[in-house]
Formats: structure tokens, C-alpha cells, sequence
């Protein structure tokens, strides 16, 4: 019996004789296949996890939108909404004029910074993204890794900042510097829900609740809750509860903000 077990059993095959998936597909066409066959990219995604060129387009495009706003308003029209910004604060009746031109100054001075570390920013902001998808898929009993939950992360934001960024590019140049709100116009000039038919500055808890209706928004959830399916092997259920927790936890986040700067976000 002991002869017949040894004589029937055979050595594993070396590691570089395992067959392993490749991808079907190169980088640069994960950025055109993501646009009109999400689905098959995705599972192209789960067999090698890829991230790097969609992360460099979206940093490319946010910081250009960031500088394009900048300059089409004027270095007075940013002065002047962060003057706007300091009257709001509870104590700038006690500040004295060089004080308030003081804090204009620093709040000009930040911005310039963030602006020009934006791209930096962005991929920070991506790499914290994938992490948390991570997190959220394993609790749900997803197999993928942590390069899968970046890859679903950067790639679901592809699609609708593209198209989001163009379309703002477009208004950006038609419209008038004088018909644009710097503060409301920071997450973009075009706003593709509800929200555009308020006045953001009277109600801007209110807006930014109906700005979650945004089309581009909502793309980038049913994205999500494709990539995570798919990459992570999770049901629909789970995928979309992942991607509901963090609409809800991103709009309290945003919610909050526009009460205390009131703006909307």
C-alpha cells in the first residue's frame, strides 16, 4: 500500500511552470476599454491589477481644472472670496483690518501651494481611497488584494472625471469671470444634478444634499460596484453596500463642510 501511494505520487511543478493569468489587455487600453466594456476590464483588472497611467490622467486633469479656475477668476476674485470666508468666522469683528489683510494673504498663499501640490494630493487621495475598498471588500469576504481595491478605486473615478473635466474645460472658457462663484465652482463649474437649479450661497447644506444626485457621481458608483464585484469575486449586494457606505460617510463629510463655510461642497 505504502509502495502504491509513493509510486502515484508526483512532485509539484515548478513555480515557472504554473500557469498564471496574464493580462488580455495593456495599460494604455484599460484607459479607452473602462469608457464602453467596464465590465470586461474589470475581470482584465482582477487577473493583473493596474493603476498608474489612469491615476497620472485623473492628477493631470484635477490640477489643470484647479489652475484654469484660478486664472479664469483673477488673483482679485480669489482675494476676495477668501475675504468673504473671513468675515464669516464668528471672530472677524474683533480683527483689525491688517489682521483680516493678514489672513487674506495666508489663505492666498495655501491656496497657491495646494494648487501646485495638488497632483500629489490627488494620488494621496486615491492610494487612501483603494486602501479603504480594501478594507471594506475584506470584510465582506472579497478575495482580491490591495492593488485590486486601488485599481476598482482609480479606474471607477476615471470615466466621469474625463468627462466631467472637459465638460468644465468647455464652460470654464464660454463663461464670465464675473458669473462665476469660486467657492461653489471648486468641485467643478458644471453641475449635472438638482443642485444646479439652487442658489448654493442660501442654501448650501440643501445643495449639496441634491449634489449628490450628480450624474457623473452616480456613474462613478455603478463603476465601483462593478470593479469590486468583479475583482473581489463579491455578490451585487455587497458591492453596492460597500459603495452606499461610502456615499453616505463622503456626503456627511461634505454636508458638514458646506454648514460651517457655507458653501456648498
Amino acid at each position: 500500500m505504502e509502495n502504491q501511494e509513493t509510486a502515484d505520487w508526483q512532485a509539484p511543478p515548478p513555480p515557472e511552470m504554473i500557469k498564471r493569468e496574464e493580462p488580455e489587455m495593456s495599460e494604455a487600453a484599460t484607459l479607452g476599454n473602462i469608457f464602453f466594456e467596464p465590465g470586461r476590464t474589470f475581470e482584465d483588472l482582477r487577473r493583473k491589477p493596474r493603476f498608474v497611467l489612469a491615476m497620472v490622467v485623473i492628477c493631470i486633469l484635477t490640477t489643470a481644472y484647479a489652475f484654469g479656475l484660478y486664472y479664469k477668476v483673477g488673483d482679485a476674485g480669489v482675494r476676495q472670496f477668501a475675504a468673504e470666508q473671513i468675515d464669516k468666522n464668528p471672530q472677524a469683528g474683533s480683527m483689525s483690518s491688517e489682521q483680516k489683510a493678514n489672513a487674506v494673504n495666508l489663505q492666498m498663499t495655501i491656496g497657491k501651494v495646494a494648487r501646485y501640490a495638488w497632483p500629489i494630493l490627488m494620488a494621496i487621495i486615491l492610494l487612501i481611497g483603494g486602501l479603504l475598498y480594501w478594507a471594506a471588500a475584506k470584510a465582506f469576504g472579497g478575495s482580491g488584494g490591495f492593488l485590486h481595491a486601488l485599481s476598482v478605486f482609480v479606474y471607477s473615478s476615471l470615466p466621469p472625471t474625463v468627462v466631467g473635466m472637459i465638460a468644465n474645460f468647455v464652460v470654464l472658457a464660454l463663461k464670465s469671470a464675473d458669473d462665476i462663484d469660486f467657492g461653489a465652482s471648486q468641485r467643478g463649474v458644471l453641475h449635472a444634478s438638482p443642485a444646479a437649479l439652487l442658489d448654493g450661497k442660501s442654501v448650501p447644506v440643501l445643495a449639496t444634499l441634491l449634489g449628490t444626485l450628480d450624474l457623473f457621481m452616480i456613474w462613478g458608483w455603478v463603476l465601483a460596484a462593478i470593479g469590486l464585484r468583479i475583482t473581489n469575486k463579491l455578490s451585487s449586494t455587497s458591492a453596492w453596500t460597500i459603495v452606499f457606505i461610502f456615499m453616505l460617510i463622503g456626503l456627511l463629510f461634505r454636508v458638514l463642510g458646506a454648514f460651517f463655510s457655507g458653501n456648498p461642497t
